[in-house]
């Protein structure tokens, strides 16, 4: 395991080629110094429905049945070693992009299994000044409720910025979100070291990974 090919998946949740997008190619930099492929999906260039009014999410025991690029992407992000998710203040609020992602990734194909688990995160928010906090604090409960390993840079990676090309300009900011990428690339390799040593695969148990364990939703997946 020490020397397969690891690799970091990025959600970038900006409508625009901006300030997120130049910040991701920064880790993807400090990804790639450490042999590590780093792939951004740009959410504004996906076919990504919203939340339709079946309201069946609660019930339901397969996938979502909304026909868009949403599972690929879960996919690829189940197929990766870790996740960054990226987005900018919009708002005083989470990008609708990064909002709409979540919440149909979420109820349509993570909450079933967390196939997430264990995987790890990073968390990088942008703002011109205001509210990045916020945004971070979202998209850290959204990584912990899907049971991964939140990797941090002893400061939140966020980035100031308003205007294309200024967030090249907030070095503590980039200082915090190459600090961040190094130690969950680290992470990685440590437990890569541990399923080694142990010969276990799944570090989290199965009946760990979904909180709704003893409903009738899970009486009702049995019996499929």
């Amino acid at each position: 395991m020490a020397g397969r090919t690891k690799k970091i998946v990025a959600i970038n949740g900006s409508e625009r080629d901006g300030n997120t997008a130049d910040v991701l190619a920064y880790a993807a930099g400090v990804a790639f110094r450490r042999g590590v492929e780093f792939e951004t999906i740009h959410l504004r260039d996906i076919d990504m429905l919203r939340c339709g009014p079946c309201g069946d999410c609660n019930d339901r025991v397969v996938r979502c049945v909304q026909t868009d690029d949403v599972p690929g992407v879960v996919d690829k992000m189940i197929a990766a070693d870790a996740i960054i998710y990226a987005a900018p203040v919009h708002g005083f609020g989470t990008s609708s992009l990064m909002q709409t992602f979540i919440e149909r990734a979420g109820v349509g194909y993570l909450r079933f299994d967390r196939p997430l688990s264990n995987k790890v995160a990073g968390i990088i928010a942008l703002a011109r000044r205001y509210s990045a906090g916020e945004v971070w604090a979202q998209l850290m409960a959204n990584a912990l409720l899907n049971r991964m390993i939140v990797v941090g840079a002893g400061f939140p990676a966020t980035v100031h910025a308003l205007h294309k090309g200024d967030a090249a300009f907030d070095e503590e900011g980039l200082i915090n979100v190459g600090r961040q990428v190094e130690r969950m690339i680290d992470m990685i390799e440590l437990l890569d070291d541990y399923r080694e040593l142990t010969g276990r695969q799944d570090i989290l148990p199965p009946p760990e990974r979904n909180e709704r364990e003893g409903l009738a939703w899970n009486a009702a997946r049995e019996r499929m």
